[in-house]
């Protein structure tokens, strides 16, 4: 091979080199880092970007939101039971220069937070506080890590507690009172039926009772109005009646031997009463002045066939 073939092959080798080290291309979703011998030179965007070859080197950084989920670690409570905790942490990158030049592996960093604030909380709470303040344990977490991670550039967005795993023993005895926890509620639900049950009971009965007070007061006023309704009429007949009576009487005009034939009627029914004692009026003398006064009557009336 001739030197002039060799020299136009290493020529266009580095020309290949120095473009592929100029001409770069960014993905969405990252930034580049460029150094300028080996100094923070400047942060790239997406899209085409163009380098200095052999001066400038470019790093990119993942700024788009990333869940990182822990190994299982073993935390001691305030009450010296020992628990097995991960969680979820969404972190993402605001400052790529901070997050590359102020801490070596911020990935490795953040798991290495994590798990220190773990332990930190949990050490502060008992166990029945961490198995049900979840939220309390995310709150305090993302506070206590973004307070660090704010320094690297790192922005902790949320974090979730995948899972806490308590002894078996604990396990046990958390479903014994859970259990039990249940039986108590059912023993009260079921006396506050029986008691409610009873309350119904109760003010039905009360009700039925009112009704049928209601019912007798209105039957008691509806007899008595027509108690007197009927009284009213019996009174009104009897006033028409004697009304009646006298007027007849008033208009036949009777004289003293009418007056005295009906007395003595009315003392003849009371002889044929079947009563054992009868009683003569005290106007006894009257009705035997009647009776006299009947005979002369009957003297003076001319006897048939006489002349």
């Amino acid at each position: 091979m001739s030197p002039t073939l060799i020299v136009g092959a290493v020529i266009v080798l580095l020309a290949v080199v120095i473009i592929a080290r100029t001409v770069n291309i960014i993905q969405q979703g990252y930034v580049g880092i460029v150094k300028r011998v080996g100094e923070f030179h400047s942060v790239r965007q997406p899209g085409l970007t163009f380098l200095v070859p052999l001066v400038d080197s470019m790093g990119l950084v993942d700024i788009r939101e990333t869940p990182r989920t822990g190994d299982k670690q073993d935390v001691i409570t305030r009450d010296n039971v020992t628990v097995s905790v991960n969680a979820t942490i969404f972190s993402q990158v605001v400052d790529p220069k901070l997050a590359l030049f102020s801490v070596s592996n911020y990935f490795v960093a953040i798991d290495q937070l994590s798990r220190t604030t773990l332990r930190a909380i949990f050490g502060g709470m008992s166990l029945d506080d961490a198995l049900s303040q979840r939220e309390r344990i995310n709150a305090q977490l993302q506070a206590q890590m973004e307070s660090v991670t704010d320094k690297w550039g790192i922005r902790i967005n949320r974090i979730e507690i995948v899972d806490i795993t308590p002894p078996q023993m604990i396990l046990n005895a958390l479903a014994l009172q859970k259990t039990a926890d249940q039986e108590k509620r059912a023993f009260i639900l079921k006396s506050e039926g029986q008691q409610q049950s009873q309350i119904n009971i109760a003010d039905g009965q009360k009700q039925a009772q009112i009704k049928t007070a209601e019912g007798d007061q209105q039957a008691a006023i509806l007899r008595a109005e027509g108690l007197r309704q009927a009284t009213i009429l019996e009174a009104q007949g009897r006033a028409q009646a004697i009304n009646t009576v006298y007027k007849a009487i008033k208009d036949a005009a009777p004289d003293p031997t009418l007056v005295s034939i009906l007395q003595l009627d009315t003392l003849s029914k009371f002889a044929t009463s079947e009563n054992a004692k009868l009683v003569v009026p005290v106007e006894t003398a009257g009705l035997l002045g009647a009776a006299q006064a009947l005979r002369s009557v009957l003297d003076g009336v001319p006897t048939a066939g006489k002349s």
